[in-house]
């Protein structure tokens, strides 16, 4: 994923984790940052439980090419959509971190989304193969 032209960042299909993809890759140096749907109108997505994530637990991220990059949970935070904190996620650190975003809070019915943002924060553990 990058961003679109209005400077948002572009969000994947339901049923999909996206990358994105200007920055590094899960276990690279660098913040990875991974967004996903928290649900639809057919259920549960892949983000459902991120709500659920707290401090120690363990985030496994298994690439296309089979490997897993596993991480701790460090934080999670919500805040409405209007304060997400691009300097927190995508800060010039060059630990190996994760970031993973999904929508939560209140849904509003008239705008079909919800008002805020779930972002959880991680550290590098370990790769398995």
């Amino acid at each position: 994923m990058g961003l679109l032209p209005d400077g948002a960042m572009e969000v994947p299909d339901f049923g999909l984790v996206g990358w994105y993809e200007p920055g590094p890759m899960p276990g690279q140096p660098g913040p990875a940052v991974l967004a996903g749907h928290v649900d639809s109108r057919r259920g549960p997505d892949v983000f459902y439980r991120l709500r659920d994530l707290a401090p120690g637990d363990e985030i496994r991220l298994v690439g296309q090419n089979g490997v897993t990059v596993v991480y701790a949970v460090q934080e999670r935070e919500q805040l409405p959509k209007s304060e997400l904190p691009a300097d927190k996620i995508w800060n010039d650190t060059t630990e190996r971190v994760v970031r993973l975003i999904t929508c939560g809070g209140e849904f509003d019915y008239s705008t079909r989304h919800y008002r805020d943002n779930i972002i959880v924060y991680g550290t590098f553990l370990r790769v398995e193969t």
